[in-house]
């Protein structure tokens, strides 16, 4: 094998298309794609915005939602990240159908087959650019996304991905070896 150094730009593979959802101080829906979130524990999420309308509204309102986007909606999930809530509805705009979470103050976007709906726990920056912690207090899946067993099926849901090194979106796909099973050959 043959190396080439890149300097210091990360190169981490996939980045997870998240679109997260929030409430502006009138109450007026708003929706964010952010590549820079995930899990940082089986009940919280953690995303890092900058000077987003999204982040101002979740330091005020105390509460957020994550929608992994999927294939099926890649054309509104990468509206979410090109156009800003400062300037236009983009509730508005998608076409998509906003409604109020049950568990926190922050919109469900019904088109999206799973949502996280979460409460902040703790905040490390302001409303001009934050790393959010959140605390799940409920996640909602469409049932036809579910298999037999209850699970989440994401060959059903087909999350996409974002390849920041070509910047094009890519779906989630093949099986390529069983979590805490694969390894086992080597013990």
């Amino acid at each position: 094998m043959a190396f080439k150094n890149l300097g210091s730009a990360g190169e981490l593979f996939p980045q997870s298309v998240f679109i997260i959802g929030s409430y502006d101080q009138n109450g007026t829906p708003n929706a964010m794609n952010a590549a820079w979130a995930g899990e940082c524990s089986r009940h919280e999420i953690c995303v890092n915005i900058g000077n987003h309308k999204t982040t101002a509204n979740i330091v005020a309102r105390g509460a957020f939602t994550v929608a992994p986007a999927d294939a099926a909606h890649v054309v509104e999930a990468d509206y979410f990240g090109i156009a800003s809530g400062n300037d236009t509805d983009k509730a508005a705009a998608s076409g998509m159908t906003f409604t109020q979470s049950e568990f926190v103050d922050a919109p469900v976007i019904e088109e999206f087959p799973l949502t996280m709906e979460c409460e902040v726990t703790a905040i490390q920056g302001d409303k001009q650019g934050a790393r959010i912690v959140g605390r799940i207090v409920n996640t909602r899946v469409d049932e036809s996304m579910l298999d037999e067993e209850g699970r989440v099926d994401f060959d059903k849901m087909r999350p996409i991905v974002y390849d920041s090194t070509r910047r094009i979106y890519r779906v989630v796909g093949e099986e390529v070896g069983q979590a805490w099973g694969a390894g086992m050959t080597l013990m």
